[in-house]
């Protein structure tokens, strides 16, 4: 018995020191400094538009953008498609609601996260590589899509933060449960 157990012992310390030696799995390779910096995106963009980056966009801008980066998962207008619909009527959130009818026009508190997700993870399949100007004009058509704004300026570090989006009501707590959400059961 101890026999075995010693030449169990060997064994592991063999496979750590041969896993030591040649690196952890051996997939992948390491991150140059460059390609780190492209993903370091800071600061994060705040509900008041703190950190939102120089840039500007238009609604006629961001539906090219779109038709190219986000139609064929969201839709050609953002109705739905492969992935979530990103348009809807600005009905309110309620029990009844099925989370497959969230959408930015009736979810979303406000149009500062929008940009930043998008920035940061969008489009699904090569996330960040849209400019800030192509990331604002987006931005602004979806908002235009979902009836938020009139598209009349463009989108920018000082008009995004001013947009008011209809589920901001959504952050008043409940009084009972003191929870936003109180029918949501996370995970």
């Amino acid at each position: 018995m101890r026999r075995k157990r010693f030449y169990v012992a060997l064994l592991a310390l063999a496979l750590s020191a041969l896993v030591l030696a040649q690196g952890r799995y051996q997939i992948g390779t390491p991150l140059s400094e460059q390609e780190v910096q492209e993903w370091n995106i800071r600061p994060s963009i705040l509900a008041n538009g703190v950190g939102l980056p120089p840039g500007q966009g238009t609604v006629d801008e961001g539906a090219q953008v779109y038709a190219t980066h986000c139609a064929s998962c969201h839709g050609a207008t953002g109705e739905g498609g492969a992935f979530t619909r990103l348009v809807s009527e600005p009905f309110p959130i309620t029990k009844e609601v099925d989370s497959v009818d969230f959408a930015i026009g009736n979810y979303w508190q406000y149009a500062t996260t929008l940009f930043d997700y998008t920035r940061r993870a969008m489009p699904f399949a090569t996330p960040g590589i849209l400019s800030n100007d192509e990331v604002y004009a987006v931005v602004a058509y979806i908002l235009y899509q979902n009836g938020i704004i009139d598209g009349s300026e463009p989108m920018n570090a000082q008009t995004l933060p001013k947009v008011q989006m209809p589920a901001r009501a959504l952050l008043e707590l409940d009084p009972n449960t003191q929870k936003r959400f109180p029918w949501i059961r996370l995970p």
